[in-house]
C-alpha cells in the first residue's frame, strides 16, 4: 500500500467524518479509498458508455452571474439534437436547479454534460447516464389497429 498526501479543505473534511461515523469506517483513510473506488467505478461505466444513451444532466447554478443563462441556452441551442426535456426550478433569488433530459451517442452526452457542470457559476451538477437503443417501430396504439411508425427508446441493462 502507498502513503499519498492529500489536503481537504475544513467543509469537505467535516463531511467525510460525518461519513465515517454513520458508516462506521475505521478512519478516514477506509472512508476516502471507498470513496476513491467509487468514483474510479462511476467513471469507467460512463467511460464504457459510447453508444445510444439516455441521460439527466442535474445542476444548480447562480443565475445572476454575469451572461451564465444566456450561454447555458447557448449551449443547449447548439446542441439541440440532444435534448429531450428540461425544466427550470428558482431556488432562491440567485439559484437556479435545472433538469435537462438528453438523448444521444454517451460520448457526445458525457461532453455536453461536462461542458455545462464546468461553466463558471454552476454550484453543483451530475450526469447520470443509462445505456438505451432508440429504434423506429410501427404498430397499433388505438383499438381500431391502426397501424403508426415511431420512435421508441429502450434502455438497456448495464453490461
Amino acid at each position: 500500500m502507498e502513503r499519498i498526501t492529500i489536503v481537504l479543505d475544513d467543509e469537505l473534511v467535516t463531511e467525510v467524518d460525518r461519513l465515517v461515523s454513520a458508516k462506521t469506517y475505521q478512519n478516514r483513510s477506509e472512508a476516502i479509498r471507498d470513496l476513491a473506488r467509487s468514483g474510479i467505478r462511476q467513471a469507467a461505466e460512463e467511460r464504457g458508455m459510447e453508444g445510444d444513451c439516455l441521460a439527466a444532466l442535474v445542476y444548480a447554478y447562480d443565475y445572476t452571474e454575469r451572461n451564465l443563462a444566456k450561454r447555458i441556452a447557448q449551449a443547449m441551442h447548439d446542441h439541440h439534437d440532444l435534448a429531450v426535456a428540461s425544466m427550470q426550478i428558482f431556488l432562491d433569488h440567485h439559484t437556479r436547479m435545472e433538469i435537462d433530459v438528453l438523448g444521444g451517442q454517451g460520448s457526445a452526452v458525457r461532453r455536453f454534460g461536462e461542458q455545462v457542470i464546468a461553466e463558471r457559476g454552476v454550484r453543483h451538477g451530475r450526469l447520470v447516464m443509462l445505456p438505451a437503443e432508440f429504434k423506429i417501430e410501427s404498430h397499433a396504439h388505438s383499438r381500431k389497429g391502426e397501424r403508426s411508425r415511431h420512435r421508441h427508446v429502450h434502455v438497456r441493462e448495464a453490461g
